[in-house]
């Protein structure tokens, strides 16, 4: 049972839905014989759950009326008066809300669940409003926030005691309706609607639906967390900032769900799920990549705790001639469903996976081992931070969570601070908690993009001597057991050190150091003087292909005592190993394989395990040196370890 949407699956699949023949329109040109084809179609495929969009000017259709001059002299439905009902006196359509009401029918018909994205005014490239409201500044003016108060309190109480409404959305991506010049304008429109959703219905959760939130701007993860139940992400690499730098079924896209549903859920303190997702159509990839995309993904997304996902979106779009579809030609082509019904292997996929997951023996899968904290900090490139932060330790083999710097700092054994930047450093006072932390046992690594810090001669064993602005990238040298391995890390400023008393792990090419290593307390400090995170998040090709760029090793250094207490590890960037305890002598990992070539890698075991059975995927072969695995591509294996 899936807990967050009381939903049977212990991980959902749905999609977002709107009707194949008529897209946007299907409320004005409503055929319930034909969304009865495509609920029986999407329920057949697997789908459990679906996202659907009253229509914003449909279901509030009000016009303004004007006298002299211009002046506003009252709102009508066309040249009708609005009447004196509950109805009229929110401005919205009896006859849509009919419409709706029939809809829900006919899901409850194929056991289809809804999440009801409210204010939809924002539409795959196109803004709907109502007439009244056209030209307004949608998100802060008073008027239109009156109106969008009213719908939505009118909509919940009239659709609150149907049973197949699951959850209510404030709407699609309703930071994309207008602008607001503060936090404080997003924090207000945010909670007067959600504050109206909640006082007409508290019993069921409220998702955000808003996509590309920060940990720091106008529209916060943080912000939403607190207004909110449940925050989403619409995590497409075709649009997110340094996805699209690696083919579709490499890692950086294939987690990319992953990561950024966990960086939302744990700044913004709340669950989260990817909303939408998908490939962008058949300009981006063929069905077969889709499909190896699709699977991989949610692979990752289950291994890592997330609860399910949705596709974007249910029917493919070709043929219809309003906008947006005639004027966003990537609309048309994104669908599970072709218009003439034929199932695409991207959902075929995401339904045999889906009972794969249900089938597991276990029920739901325990949470994962998390090693490391991974804080980020104010002025920073988050995002990008975030992004390398994550893909170097699950290329190295363990597992990180994000904290941003105002939140408490959570107890651990290691704690990361990568790419700091700036004047402003990381606030004394969480420096100050962060440094006890050390100075009690656990271990820090700092990586450095021109960043201040306190305490820094102290912490590190380094004193800086000299800074200037580098004319080229930096190359660092690892001295690794195997002999040297040149880096290239592309990096603004160079410092010049002194080294006091810290070891020395990795150097330039003139001896200054770059990676080291010291006691602070009873803890350690590793220190890397380039902003790793960063070259490995906004460079194409770096995640793609490890062995060219083995950033990795970097982290295999400073991780060598957390990853110590892993059950298994396999030394193979392109496998991201999960572990979940079953019981104290019992764990499952999940090996998966976030590349498009079938891998064999051999299974490290910690004193003590030996390989159980195999749940999913290749049984693991055991020999006079150990046991081995073969992961398929884009695939995974999961497997069951016992101590002995």
């Amino acid at each position: 049972m899936n807990h967050l949407l009381d939903l049977p699956s212990t991980f959902f699949v749905g999609c977002n839905y709107w009707a194949s023949h008529a897209g946007t329109a299907m409320w004005s040109d409503w055929m319930p014989e034909q969304v009865e084809i495509d609920l029986k179609r999407l329920s057949q495929a697997g789908i459990e759950v679906i996202r659907v969009f009253p229509l914003w000017p449909d279901f509030q259709p009000i016009e303004n009326m004007y006298s002299g001059e211009g002046q506003h002299f009252g709102y009508r439905f066309g040249e009708e008066r609005l009447p004196d009902t509950e109805a009229g006196r929110a401005g919205m359509s009896v006859v849509m809300m009919e419409r709706f009401q029939a809809f829900t029918e006919i899901a409850k018909k194929y056991d289809i669940k809804l999440i009801v994205g409210l204010i939809t005014g924002w539409m795959s490239g196109r803004l709907f409003v109502p007439p009244a409201l056209r030209g307004k500044a949608i998100l802060t003016d008073p008027d239109a926030i009156r109106w969008q108060v009213r719908f939505v309190r009118y909509f919940v109480n009239h659709m609150k005691h149907n049973d197949t409404i699951i959850a209510w959305d404030l709407g699609n991506e309703c930071n994309v309706m207008g602008k607001v010049a503060s936090q404080e304008e997003a924090f207000v429109w945010t909670a007067s609607v959600a504050n109206a959703i909640k006082a007409a219905d508290a019993t069921r959760p409220l998702i955000s639906g808003m996509h590309s939130l920060q940990a720091k701007g106008n529209w916060t993860m943080q912000d939403q967390g607190e207004l909110t139940d449940i925050l989403t992400t619409h995590p497409y690499p075709f649009w997110t900032p340094y996805m699209d730098f690696d083919p579709l079924t490499s890692m950086r896209p294939t987690i990319h769900a992953t990561m950024e549903s966990l960086l939302y859920a744990q700044i913004g303190e709340k669950p989260c799920f990817a909303e939408e997702m998908g490939t962008m159509g058949p300009m981006v990839c063929s069905e077969e990549v889709a499909a190896a995309f699709a699977r991989t993904s949610m692979l990752s997304q289950w291994a890592h705790g997330l609860p399910g996902l949705l596709w974007w979106c249910a029917n493919d779009q070709t043929k219809l001639n309003h906008a947006p579809y005639d004027w966003v030609a990537c609309e048309g082509e994104l669908g599970l469903i072709t218009e003439v019904g034929r199932i695409k292997p991207a959902l075929q996929e995401m339904g045999t996976l889906k009972k794969v997951i249900q089938d597991m023996p276990f029920g739901k899968l325990p949470a994962h081992s998390v090693e490391a904290v991974c804080i980020l900090n104010s002025t920073q490139d988050h995002w990008a931070t975030a992004i390398g932060a994550f893909l170097l330790a699950k290329q190295t083999g363990f597992d990180i969570d994000f904290r941003f710097e105002d939140q408490p700092i959570p107890d651990a054994n290691f704690y990361m601070l990568p790419c700091v930047t700036g004047v402003y450093g990381v606030p004394k006072q969480r420096w100050e908690q962060l440094l006890n932390k050390v100075r009690q046992g656990a271990t820090l690594y700092v990586s450095s993009n021109d960043g201040y810090m306190l305490n820094f001669s102290e912490l590190t064993g380094l004193t800086v001597q000299n800074r200037s602005r580098r004319a080229s990238e930096a190359i660092a040298i690892l001295q690794d057991e195997h002999g040297d391995i040149p880096l290239s890390i592309p990096s603004t400023f160079k410092l010049d050190f002194s080294n006091d008393c810290a070891e020395v792990l990795a150097v330039e090419t003139d001896g200054n150091p770059v990676l080291t290593k010291a006691t602070y307390g009873k803890g350690t400090v590793y220190f890397c003087a380039l902003p790793l995170e960063l070259a490995m998040s906004t460079q194409p090709g770096v995640s793609y292909t490890p062995e060219l760029y083995p950033y990795w090793k970097l982290y295999e250094v400073i991780s060598r005592d957390v990853r110590s207490n892993r059950v298994v590890q396999v030394k193979e960037p392109h496998i991201g190993v999960t572990e979940h305890a079953l019981s104290s002598h019992i764990r499952i990992c999940v090996l998966i394989n976030y590349s498009p070539d079938a891998r064999e890698v051999s299974l490290i075991l910690r004193e003590g395990w030996e390989v159980g059975e195999s749940l999913y995927g290749r049984d693991p072969q055991h020999g006079e040196g150990g046991s081995t695995v073969k992961v398929a591509a884009n695939d995974a294996v999961i497997l069951q370890f016992k101590q002995y």
